[in-house]
């Protein structure tokens, strides 16, 4: 092999993922995560169609499942509680042949996580104070005050990627920021609970999602309408609640009883809705993957399946090259590039239907959802909306 040794920064879903793929090739991948410990939280994703086939092509469905959820029905409500328009979960499950149900993000990643743990090193508390490439090699310096060198660095450290910042630039440069703030935690013994259901409440421009977890818990989605991203440092808890105590403070239904339980979660992740968008996703002996490399957006619901299909297309790739990155690297990048472009633009016209910003868009959300219950029109449109799948390769 011209490259054995492998550092992956990121210990989410895609660096183990990538992790886990490269030990089957033969590569010795070793995992940094910035947080001092694994980070389990998360919201929840769905996983179809491209998603369900790498879940399952990475041995991990039947775990994955047993972890997961199956909503059967998915419900929008006024101010009083009233249903206003919503469709049974079975229909999603026959436009995708069976292939749906949803996890918590946190649950698939560790589920990847635990396949690994034994088997790498894992170097918590520690990400990439700069590097320098070789011909021969990798000389990374860490924020442990330790250099070191490896064959290949691989960013796989989400949408917000340091290697990718010292690689290419600052993150703005690639930033395609999409109009909305999104917020989500849990909360235990929430009171109102509507079981294997997806609730959810909006306003011009805001909404509100609830859904009931296993031992009695409840998670919350909050989405809001910001013109511009609002300037709100990633670990402020305390700002965070402040602009989402001010945007939603006097909307009716349960909000009052959800912003109180908002005070006291200890897992509210806050971050805006963005795409990351490269003219490439290597350079030399680095490689991004993931949401580093091509975030769709957390309203997207995909982007932990591409992070997965992306660590395997590119363990793939330097196994078939045998470890020859200088072949590797752009095969990487041919497969899956147009896949992802058309993906990261269908999810971009998504989010403005995800949670419209006038009364208007809202009228018009809950009649195409009650036109889903049309038989026939359902399939067709969630066919539409989500059936393009990618041919996974086949690997040595």
């Amino acid at each position: 092999m011209k490259a054995r040794r492998v550092l992956i920064s990121g210990a989410g879903i895609a660096g183990p993922a990538l992790a886990l793929r490269l030990l089957s090739h033969g590569f010795e991948p070793t995992l940094m995560e910035r947080a001092p410990a694994f980070r389990s939280g998360g919201y929840m994703i769905d996983v179809w169609g491209t998603g369900y086939d790498i879940v399952d092509r990475y041995g991990l469905l039947s775990s994955a499942r047993q972890r997961g959820y199956v909503f059967d029905r998915l419900k929008f409500v006024d101010a009083q509680g009233k249903l206003l328009s919503g469709f049974g979960g079975d229909l999603l499950r026959r436009a995708l042949d069976g292939k749906f149900f949803s996890i918590p993000r946190g649950d698939l990643a560790r589920t990847l996580f635990d396949l690994i743990a034994d088997r790498v090193e894992v170097l918590f508390g520690t990400t990439a104070d700069g590097f320098r490439q070789h011909a021969d090699g990798v000389d990374i310096d860490l924020s442990s005050g330790e250099t070191r060198r490896y064959d290949l660095l691989v960013g796989a450290d989400g949408l917000h990627s340091r290697v990718r910042e010292l690689l290419f630039g600052d993150e703005a440069k690639f930033e395609r920021y999409l109009g909305y703030v999104a917020a989500s935690f849990t909360a235990d013994e929430y009171p109102y609970r509507d079981e294997s259901t997806y609730v959810s409440f909006a306003r011009p421009g805001r909404q509100i999602s609830r859904y009931a977890m296993r031992q009695n818990r409840s998670a919350f989605l909050l989405v809001l309408a910001e013109e511009r991203k609002p300037a709100i440092a990633a670990h402020d808890a305390q700002a965070q609640k402040a602009l989402i105590r001010a945007t939603f403070a006097r909307d009716g239904w349960e909000t009052p009883d959800i912003l109180a339980r908002l005070e006291t979660a200890n897992d509210l992740y806050v971050d805006a809705v963005s795409q990351i968008r490269m003219p490439c996703w290597t350079k030399g002996r680095v490689a991004l993957v993931g949401d580093a490399a091509h975030s769709p957006s957390l309203l997207a619901g995909a982007g932990s399946a591409f992070a997965m299909l992306g660590a395997y297309v590119l363990a793939g790739e330097l196994h078939e090259a045998d470890g020859d990155f200088e072949r590797a690297f752009p095969a990487y990048e041919r497969r899956l590039r147009a896949f992802i472009l058309r993906q990261q633009d269908a999810a971009a016209r998504f989010a403005g239907s995800f949670t419209p910003k006038t009364r208007v868009g809202l009228f018009l959300r809950d009649r195409v959802v009650n036109l889903m219950n049309v038989p026939g029109v359902g399939v067709w449109l969630t066919r539409q909306m989500f059936g393009e799948t990618f041919p996974i390769p086949t690997y040595r």
